[in-house]
């Protein structure tokens, strides 16, 4: 008996893992695109249920579209009036796995191994590997079900299993039970839907009890996301009271008709294991229906279970990365390029405040840019270096991995580029301080090339952003034009000085200010230079 247990388990883990390689393989084909349908389908609360119910149903997990909204929440991305929404639908999106496996698909299960094998072996693109994942996942799902099926009912002659499915028959809350902790446990639904699917194309299992299993599922698959929401925003921890709060009250509702529920259901189909499924489809269905119209109630309860404590919170450098995004790294990628502007966009604007700084001689305008420096560059550099590590060690395919290296690049270059306005703002400082000033001709020329690295900078910014490469060509062409702005500055200054216009310790200052723009203007054209490279 102890063989056919671990069959059971080995089943059950043959059935995970095509989850696993599956999801794995939708998310490649559709997870770089996430973003964009998901910025298109949450600004109208239908649309996100409908977002959500196709998501999970591609992505094979409602787990991971949970934990990736918890992310999202987390960064601001996402409302949690749009991510109820959202769950609302995930929870229909869900049961395509059930539905998926009560399929008695016979001989196409190692039809789709061997043709995800040769085309594995043989495939010359990713995209042709990633087919071969998704038909390999598929295969591997539906021979760990067959394991089970044909294992369970070898399990039945133990009479404590006997004893127990036929307690369960008679009070289904034994089965709500029972399907809460195994789905907390191996944290999937969808496994312990296939467990009890395989149990009912065995006719090892009573429909009443099934029911009860499949609706502690719905309970139990709430830990995962709970788990990810601790530490979040109070936002983000509200998505998963709001999770919990649908599921557990659906449940509620459904148990005292667990009986009359089952007897209705069992006239969809001769089949048990079928029965089994259009349960699982009708209850989410019924249940994210009926609850569809109070989602701005579920919001405002769960705003009073998980009250806004400012006091608690330590804000964040960053606005579109949380470490939950590395759950899905093409979306996590998408995200930290987005964190990569923004970083672009603050140090364009400190060399602006550090032009204004040393011109004017407005040392709150230094003042700025060396507490921007400090507070937010170094530490949301930091951040993305960490977040973008992490990405790398996830399965990522060769564009994403090279993606990840040109985020890498970028965020050294632009903290360098903050570096260099730091070196501005104090020089700024200093004439200031020690009334060393710059003469009119100097205060011109200086001009003249900050505006150029500001433009250089900005350009190959926009270049980034949009992966434009006739906008990082442009970049390079205005970096060059750059070397020789600053030949003819310098050769101006070498004439004041010559003539005695300029003091020493202006000339240094003058020198080197001019070495750091032309060193803002040198990363800017990595920048652009990382774009036509990806091109």
């Amino acid at each position: 008996m102890i063989t056919t247990i671990l069959t059971i388990c080995g089943g059950l883990a043959l059935f995970l893992y095509g989850i696993r390689v599956l999801s794995g393989g939708m998310e490649q084909l559709a997870g770089s695109k996430l973003q964009q349908w998901l910025d298109k389908a949450t600004n109208r609360p239908i649309k996100g249920a409908l977002f959500g119910a196709g998501a999970t149903a591609v992505l094979q997990s409602s787990s991971l579209l949970m934990v990736t909204m918890i992310g999202l929440i987390n960064g601001g991305l996402l409302s949690l009036e749009q991510a109820v929404g959202v769950m609302l639908g995930q929870e229909i999106g869900t049961t395509f796995t059930g539905q998926l496996i009560a399929f008695d698909i016979g001989i196409i299960k190692w039809i789709a191994l061997a043709g995800g094998i040769v085309l594995l072996e043989f495939g010359n693109n990713r995209k042709t590997k990633t087919y071969a994942q998704i038909a390999i996942g598929f295969g591997i799902l539906f021979v760990g079900m067959e394991t089970m099926s044909g294992t369970l009912r070898q399990l039945t002659e133990l009479a404590v299993a006997q004893n127990f499915l036929a307690s369960m028959a008679r009070n289904p809350l034994l089965g709500v039970l029972a399907g809460t902790i195994l789905t907390a446990v191996i944290q999937s639904s969808s496994a312990t839907t296939a467990l009890v699917i395989a149990m009912g194309a065995e006719g090892i299992i009573a429909l009443p009890g099934a029911v009860g299993i499949i609706l502690g599922a719905n309970i139990g698959t709430c830990v995962t996301g709970f788990i990810a929401s601790l530490g979040a925003t109070p936002t983000a921890r509200r998505a998963s009271i709001a999770q919990i709060l649908i599921n557990v009250a659906g449940v509620l509702i459904f148990i005292p008709f667990i009986t009359p529920y089952s007897e209705l259901l069992a006239q969809t189909s001769g089949s048990l294991a079928r029965q089994i499924a259009n349960s699982h489809t009708v209850f989410n269905v019924l249940v994210s229906v009926a609850l569809f119209p109070f989602v701005k109630s579920i919001v405002r309860l769960t705003e009073r279970i998980v009250p806004d404590k400012p006091e608690l919170e330590e804000e964040s450098v960053a606005e579109y990365i949380d470490e939950n995004l590395k759950s899905l790294p093409s979306f996590g990628i998408s995200q930290a390029q987005n964190e990569v502007v923004r970083m672009g966009e603050l140090v364009a604007d400190m060399l602006a405040e550090s032009k204004q700084a040393l011109l004017n001689g407005d040392l709150e305008q230094a003042e700025r840019v060396l507490v921007t420096e400090s507070e937010t560059i170094d530490p949301l550099c930091n951040l993305i270096e960490n977040f973008v590590d992490n990405l790398i060690n996830e399965d990522l395919n060769a564009n994403e991995r090279k993606l990840c290296f040109q985020i890498k690049n970028a965020n050294v270059d632009l903290e360098r580029v903050g570096d260099h306005t730091e070196n501005l703002a104090e020089a700024a400082q200093d004439v200031t301080n020690h009334h060393a000033g710059f003469s009119e001709e100097a205060m011109q020329g200086l001009e003249r090339v900050f505006d150029h690295a500001e433009l250089t900078l900005r350009t190959a910014l926009a270049a980034y952003k949009a992966q434009d490469p006739v906008l990082a060509e442009k970049a390079c062409m205005l970096e060059d034009d750059m070397d020789h702005l600053n030949l003819e500055v310098r050769s101006e200054h070498l004439e004041r000085l010559k003539a005695g216009d300029c003091s020493p310790e202006s000339s240094a200052l003058f020198i080197e200010t001019l070495r750091n723009l032309e060193r803002i203007c040198d990363h800017a054209d990595n920048l652009a230079i990382s774009v036509l490279r990806k091109s």
